[in-house]
């Protein structure tokens, strides 16, 4: 395992499931079998956990959890010494970087690294809610506290607007992206640094961690990675279409959703996650 450690996010680098996997910590680095909660942070996709940090801080700061964040197999930028996987032709063969590989990649990781007693407030980013209903249906023995679904992406995706566009992308157009995704790859760090503040140059209030994150995706095996977010995506757009409104919304009392265009499903709505999770959980106790 390899660690880079700050005064407030730890980072590790981890295998599991056989892929190079990132996982950011604020709070407790390591949970004793006493550690009564956590916040699991899920995220949608390009699974880059960078993306998240300041959300993580915000809620160690409000509920005094710890609360940790794991990228999607593959989704990260590993130490030079460490390979994006331990056995390509294992990996291949469990198809860790599909859409299943990825659900079963995160009660992978909760077996292997979380107590099995710890109660889980689980966060979920758009195609992460997704994984964590399917991870809720697959293993009900997890002591969930609340499943919080973030602008969640679940069902019907193909016949939503963007679900329209990004269908026939995914399926016929996809091999016209990888060459300037390649391109993109072989830039130097500071020209790629100055592309990604120019294409945000445009948002009034930028929170500073997402640079980096969107520099090393740029730069790190873009082009490769390009495959592993449609891989993980494509599934959705045609499987979900099938869920059944019972399996997507049960148990309904564990599940709460944030997102101003919520017309489909009867998921309590919350103004605010982070108070959200504060009232579910409450304030850790000194």
């Amino acid at each position: 395992m390899f660690t880079r450690t700050s005064m407030e996010i730890q980072t590790d680098f981890i295998f599991c499931s056989g892929a190079a996997t990132q996982v950011l910590k604020v709070g407790s680095s390591h949970l004793p079998s006493g550690e009564d909660v956590l916040l699991l942070i899920i995220p949608g996709n390009p699974g880059v956990v960078g993306f998240y940090q300041t959300f993580m801080q915000t809620l160690h700061g409000m509920l005094g959890y710890p609360v940790w964040a794991v990228s999607h197999a593959g989704h990260c930028a590993p130490p030079d010494s460490m390979d994006m996987v331990e056995d390509a032709a294992a990996a291949a063969r469990r198809d860790v970087f599909g859409l299943d590989g990825q659900v079963r990649h995160k009660l992978a990781f909760l077996q292997n690294h979380v107590p099995r007693g710890t109660r889980l407030v689980l966060l979920g980013h758009s195609i992460g809610c997704y994984m964590i209903l399917e991870m809720m249906k697959r293993d009900p023995e997890l002591k969930v506290l609340k499943a919080v679904m973030l602008f969640p992406t679940i069902e019907r995706m193909s016949q939503t607007p963007q679900g329209r566009v990004l269908t026939p992308l995914l399926c016929q157009l996809r091999y016209l992206a990888y060459l300037p995704l390649l391109l993109l790859s072989l830039l130097p760090e500071r020209l790629a640094s100055l592309l990604v503040r120019l294409a945000f140059s445009s948002v009034a209030v930028l929170d500073p961690c997402v640079l980096r994150p969107s520099v090393e995706l740029l730069r790190r095996g873009c082009a490769g990675r390009s495959a592993g977010f449609r891989r993980c995506l494509q599934p959705v757009l045609f499987a979900a279409v099938h869920r059944s409104h019972k399996s997507a919304t049960e148990p309904l009392e564990k599940v709460a959703a944030y997102s101003p265009e919520i017309t489909e499903m009867s998921l309590q709505r919350q103004s605010d996650p982070a108070a959200a999770a504060s009232v579910w959980v409450g304030p850790k106790q000194n």
